[in-house]
């Protein structure tokens, strides 16, 4: 049986998909943006899969009349969208992200002018910029990692 797993930056909140998901979208509609504070919301659909919260629960907020969306209520990440067609999890909250690349995009009335020119900037690694690489030096990272853990924080 598949199984994906996934969770929130801080660890509060863990999650299990038991079984194959289904459709993965990409959704470009102002209400998607202001939920995930992004140009866009990636979300993969649990269909009549069984989502176990392993840790924690999601805190909801009814978003419309019709939907509510599920987040970390210790560190804001968005985690869940529910509306009458069932359940969608972020697919950025998943332990690996790339096993649901979205398939459809949605609202796409609300794109922002700016997203399909995002691919054409230049990029660089973090590890290119000499200062970035001294200040990851000193960093502390408190950030849960992408797999599942017995305990955390850490001790």
């Amino acid at each position: 049986m598949t199984s994906l797993s996934g969770g929130c930056q801080c660890g509060a909140v863990r999650f299990r998909i038991h079984g194959a998901p289904g459709e993965s979208s990409v959704c470009y509609c102002r209400m998607c943006q202001k939920a995930s504070a992004s140009h866009a919301l990636i979300l993969v659909s649990v269909r009549d899969n069984r989502v176990e919260w392993t840790r924690g629960a999601p805190s909801w907020f009814r978003s419309s009349s019709a939907a509510r969306r599920g987040f970390c209520s210790a560190c804001g990440t968005p985690l869940a969208y529910e509306a009458p067609d069932g359940l969608a999890l972020s697919v950025v909250a998943l332990d690996d992200p790339e096993t649901c690349p979205p398939t459809i995009a949605y609202g796409v009335e609300g794109k922002l002018s700016f997203c399909d020119s995002i691919p054409s900037l230049p990029g660089r690694h973090t590890l290119e910029d000499a200062e970035a690489v001294d200040f990851l030096k000193t960093l502390v990272n408190y950030q849960h990692p992408d797999r599942d853990t017995d305990v955390w924080p850490d001790e």
